[in-house]
């Protein structure tokens, strides 16, 4: 059996071929330093070449050489050991690479149903395309077929891997029976040639009639005897000028001849032959007949429900957890496995954690909307933190600005629409114009279902297709998780609402949503017969594997693009029409979790968020200073109108375009001027991958490049200002007012990420300021060793004189330091306390005073250890406030320290909390005053004075002991 480790503090690598196993071996001693525990990383199993996330697995069953293979992986396991670190691996046990990289996969295109492999993967084998039978439709094509095969653009050529049929940089394997008639045509001139007895025409003849057998014999043990008949083809090929000859002249001869197009017949008629299809790629959407992850045609879906592929992909995973080399796990896109429970208790049970109090140590990434609760019953430790991370984020974002902004964006960009409308219209769409294909097999298995009701036999598949569309898209989460013939009443919940939210909008239909809502509810008849409730099951759960890609599509990829009105809310799992998180559901949160997943992960970044922590924490000052922020959009607009391109009548970019640029460069403009220029092209990219992702003007199914050069020529004409301009100046006076902001907000959730209940992770390069946008762009490399000198002299500096630093790293908080500092020791100090932050209990902390609504406190308390946590909160407003600053006048970028800022408020803590508390960060000691019954509410309690807490630092970490 496996030991439990439970992480202190992680901190996530991604691996490629730019950062391998040495690499991260040479950090460790950093990142113990910095105070983490566990090394969190990318998927580390064999990956396609050159891939840069690993999660396109090619061999599940060793590690990637191309980060440095089994020797450098061991060593660095040596060196997390003798650190004392845990590794937590991220792994895939959904998708795997449509690749011939994939040797399974490979066999599968080579041998059809026939391989060994066939049932690996998520295919149907018998869909309703014509001429698609025992196939796999590989849309890879970049025009169609017809169009390629005459260009000379899939030419048979003959290497180590045998005969392949190239598209570019891609080979496809040819079945065996092709190989004999490879080497069957014009057989007959060579034996004429040089004699039936001829060595060569002997060779080739056994290797003839080998090959032609060999499929028949594949599910038995034909592999070795194929494997060994390619070699010694190769070898003949390779020794013998007249065998090279022989081969060179037959595939000149079948791979055709430009402008000549039936001289294509034969090598058409030998592609057609394969158990794949090779198709144009915009066929895929229609007619792919194999499940992909999301919509990603390169990541065909595994079939992990099976006992035998379970235990295929995970062999070398728990190997690697056996031996104490692996302490954790998360796990990829639970969503889309197809019983994820069961895949969940297998892989406890796999790793001899069958008692709960012994669980591995297990993650998933999950993706809670909506209110929505992680199932109980799950034997894993809790989500990957998108959950803490839009609540944390809520935290920052001023609920009574929010109706203005609400108005500056209807204003602005006549959308009247709220975001809940804007889900579902995109959730539709990405149905139609992503999912087609998996609309349809399901719409025909409901079908079949519906023929032997008889509240389904007169529905007709149109009308299914139209109420599966539309419960889908009213479905208000990822999806639901029956799996057996019981429905959980959280199912059932969610089902009914998405049902009958589709009733209220097209209630004509009425009669197959009621249909569909019976079949998901497993209502069956009376004397329904076993085989035809687990038809009705199997359904159910094929159709949960389906709504999960498309809300992630409608939702993360589409609707967070096309709904600006405050963009640090459009992320992964948040709402963008909240009106932001009170300091009460904060801590309503936090004791939920503490209760039932105490050790979940909490997070900030990850390589999948829209864009990065810093980046979210500067755009949400926005909410505090609205009037302020309309004024400079009416100015920006009125000065920026000549720069945008007229396209058919309307100027690029549109009111909702503009205001999604603004907000982003406010968000992401460096801190440095030398990293301007490269931002610039940063930008670039990213507002073109925007466009295409809301699917507005343009998408990836259709660019639209006139459109996205006339944006991306806007946003240069904006950064490159001419003479008498103002837009530009007045943009970078604003800009460093929202950048202080922004940063003080930074300070204060990376502190509560870290002391909150939970699991702190940190997202690599994170630890000082990074205003990193979505991907491509947030998995660029990092510059580690700018963090491993700026935090040796941190360490240096502090042991010369903590007073003298805090006040060196406030006077330049944006060169990062300060947000390293802090993570710094409050992770140390976490470490060194851990008992206290697995197992303490958590107190909300309240305030009185004036000023009491910019604070968020809590305690954490383990029998006479007791720490506090106290962080400010809408600082631009508070500082506002602070200074009686009216009309234009906008905050001041000075630190909110000190009884000027905070006057008497105080923060009200329990009677039997220590009267003297000392700050982690600043090695101040605080005396607690006593409590005003008439301020407190509560007789004996005690209070700590605001400008105390806060008094040369901005966030506050106090520690002490109750007698």
């Amino acid at each position: 059996m496996v030991s439990l480790r439970v992480p202190g503090a992680t901190y996530r690598l991604q691996f490629n071929e730019g950062f391998r196993f040495g690499d991260a071996m040479s950090l460790i001693p950093y990142l113990q330093a910095l105070g983490v525990t566990d090394l969190y990383t990318s998927p580390l199993l064999q990956a396609r070449k050159g891939s840069t996330h690993g999660y396109d697995i090619t061999n599940p069953k060793r590690l990637s050489k191309d980060l440095g293979g089994e020797d450098d992986f061991i060593k660095l396991s040596e060196t997390l050991r003798q650190h004392q670190f845990g590794l937590l691996l991220d792994i895939v046990p959904n998708h795997m690479a449509a690749d011939s990289e994939n040797l399974w996969w490979a066999d599968v295109l080579q041998n059809g149903p026939d391989s060994q492999y066939a049932t690996y993967f998520d295919i149907d084998w018998k869909p309703l395309k014509p001429g698609l039978r025992n196939k796999v439709l590989l849309p890879v094509l970049g025009a169609p077929y017809s169009e390629e095969l005459e260009n000379k653009r899939l030419p048979i050529g003959l290497g180590v891997d045998g005969f392949t049929v190239r598209y570019y940089e891609k080979r496809f394997p040819l079945s065996f029976v092709s190989y004999s008639q490879i080497l069957r045509f014009r057989f007959g001139d060579l034996t004429r040639a040089l004699g039936k007895d001829h060595w060569l025409v002997t060779r080739l003849a056994d290797l003839i009639t080998l090959f032609a057998g060999l499929p028949g014999r594949l599910r038995k043990n034909g592999l070795a005897a194929a494997r060994r008949a390619k070699e010694t083809l190769w070898d003949i090929y390779n020794r013998y000028g007249e065998a090279k000859e022989f081969i060179d002249e037959n595939l000149q001869l079948l791979n055709g001849t430009k402008g000549d197009p039936r001289s294509f017949d034969r090598l058409d008629r030998i592609l057609s032959a394969q158990a794949y299809k090779l198709a144009y790629w915009r066929t895929a959407n229609q007619e792919i007949n194999y499940r992909r992850f999301f919509d990603v045609s390169d990541l065909v879906s595994t079939r992990i429900e099976d006992e035998k592929v379970f235990a295929a992909r995970h062999a070398r995973i728990l190997e690697l957890a056996e031996t104490g080399m692996v302490t954790g796990l998360r796990i990829d896109h639970i969503d889309g496995l197809f019983d994820p429970f069961t895949y969940m208790r297998r892989l406890q049970n796999r790793l001899g954690s069958k008692v709960p109090e012994n669980r591995f140590y297990v993650v998933v990434e999950k993706i809670l909307t909506n209110g929505e609760e992680l199932p109980q019953d799950w034997p894993v430790y809790g989500t990957t933190g998108y959950d803490f991370l839009n609540t944390v984020n809520g935290l920052f974002v001023d609920r009574n600005g929010m109706a203005a902004l609400d108005n500056i964006y209807r204003d602005l960009t006549g959308l009247v629409d709220d975001f809940s409308e804007v889900v579902y219209t995109r959730k539709r769409q990405v149905i139609a114009e992503l999912f087609a294909g998996e609309l349809r097999s399901l719409a025909r298995e409901l079908a079949r279902i519906g023929a032997r009701d008889r509240y389904g036999c007169d529905l007709t598949l149109p009308e299914l297709e139209q109420a599966l569309t539309e419960v889908t898209a009213c479905l208000p989460v990822y999806r639901t998780y029956t799996r057996n013939l019981s429905v959980a009443e959280r199912d059932r919940k969610y089902t009914n609402d998405a049902v009958n939210a589709a009733v209220r909008r097209r209630p004509e239909s009425r009669r197959a949503y009621e249909f569909l809502r019976r079949v998901l509810l497993l209502a069956f008849p009376g004397g329904l017969p076993a085989v035809r409730k687990r038809e009705w099951l199997r359904f159910t759960m094929y159709w949960q594997q389906f709504t999960g890609p498309v809300m992630a599509k409608g939702y993360e990829d589409t609707a967070l693009y096309v709904y600006n009105r405050l963009i640090s809310m459009n992320e992964v799992g948040g709402d963008p029409q909240s009106t932001g998180v009170s300091v009460e559901e904060f801590h309503r949160r936090n004791r939920h979790v503490i209760d039932k997943w105490p050790h979940t992960m909490n997070t900030t970044s990850t390589h999948d968020t829209k864009r990065s922590e810093d980046v979210r924490a500067r755009i949400n000052v926005l909410s505090e200073v609205p009037e302020i922020w309309a004024e400079k959009l009416k100015k920006w607009r009125d000065w920026n109108q000549s720069k945008k391109t007229v396209l058919a009548g309307h100027p690029v970019p549109d009111g909702n375009g503009e205001i999604f640029l603004y907000q982003t460069l406010l968000g992401a403009w460096p801190l440095s001027e030398q990293e301007v220029p490269e931002f610039k092209e940063r930008l670039n990219a990213y507002l073109v991958k925007s466009a295409r992702e809301a699917k507005v003007h343009s998408s990836w199914l259709d660019p639209n490049i006139d459109y996205e050069q006339a944006l991306t020529g806007f946003a240069s004409l904006l950064l490159e200002p001419g003479d008498g301009d103002p837009f530009f100046g007045d943009f970078i006076s604003f800009q460093k007012v929202i950048a202080y902001y922004g940063a003080l907000n930074s300070l204060a959730q990376v502190l509560l990420k870290i002391t909150a209940p939970g699991i702190p992770d940190f997202y690599q390069g994170m630890e000082i300021w990074n205003l990193s946008l979505v991907d491509p762009d947030n998995r660029r490399p990092v510059d580690f060793e700018v963090r491993v000198k700026l935090l040796s002299a941190l360490k240096s500096q502090e042991a010369g004189g903590l007073q003298s630093l805090l006040q060196d790293i406030l006077a330049n908080w944006d060169d990062g330091r300060i947000k390293l500092f802090l993570t710094y020791k409050a992770l140390n100090y976490r470490r060194e306390n851990q008992e206290l932050f697995a197992g303490g209990e958590y107190l909300p902390v309240r305030s009185t005073g004036p000023r009491s609504e910019y604070v968020c406190a809590f305690i954490r308390r383990l029998g006479n250890k007791w720490v506090l946590t106290a962080v400010p909160r809408l600082v631009a407003k508070l500082q506002m406030v602070s200074e009686r600053m009216q009309g234009d006048c906008e905050p001041k970028t000075t630190p909110p320290l000190g009884e000027a800022v905070w006057g008497n408020s105080a923060f009200i803590l329990p009677g039997n909390s220590p009267e003297t508390w000392y700050n982690v960060l600043t090695g101040e000691t605080i005396n607690v005053c006593p409590g005003n019954e008439t301020d407190t509410g509560n007789t004996g309690s005690r209070t700590l004075p605001l400008s105390a807490v806060f008094n040369t630092f901005p966030v506050a970490l106090l520690a002490g002991e109750a007698l």
